[in-house]
């Protein structure tokens, strides 16, 4: 990959969009990017993981919203990661996730988007309990 301008950079550190934080994902893993992102895994990025989703959980207890965003974008960062390593394995793309749960979303909630109609909160929990249980079934099914 060729190396990136100061430029290009900036405009990278301005983008708003995920296409962007991909792009600089594919950058730092590329051969001329960043020593240790390189020499990640999947298996040793999930430390990160598990702390960035702890910090999470410790902004929205404090109510501490621009420390949220800020972790929020690191738990999205490491979507992305994972995802890039992925793509670099042959395994999947950031699209092929993204595609992956815009349909889950779909499909587990037919009351919004199939003209169905629940009420409550717990009507739409049961739902989703029931639905991600078939899911699962099927999915074993297929693999035998």
């Amino acid at each position: 990959m060729k190396k990136i301008t100061k430029r290009a950079a900036a405009g990278l550190a301005r983008s708003p969009s995920l296409a962007a934080l991909a792009r600089i994902m594919k950058v730092l893993l590329s051969p001329g990017g960043c020593p240790w992102d390189r020499k990640q895994t999947h298996a040793t990025l999930l430390k990160y993981l598990h702390e960035e989703a702890g910090e999470v959980g410790r902004a929205v207890r404090k109510k501490d919203w621009p420390n949220l965003r800020e972790e929020l974008g690191d738990v999205l960062l490491q979507v992305v990661f994972h995802s890039a390593l992925a793509e670099r394995d042959g395994r999947f793309t950031l699209a092929d996730v993204i595609r992956t749960i815009n349909a889950k979303m779909v499909r587990r909630h037919p009351h919004v988007f199939g003209g169905g109609k629940l009420s409550t909160p717990a009507q739409v929990l049961r739902q989703w309990k029931k639905i991600k249980l078939n899911e699962k079934a099927a999915a074993r099914k297929r693999k035998n």
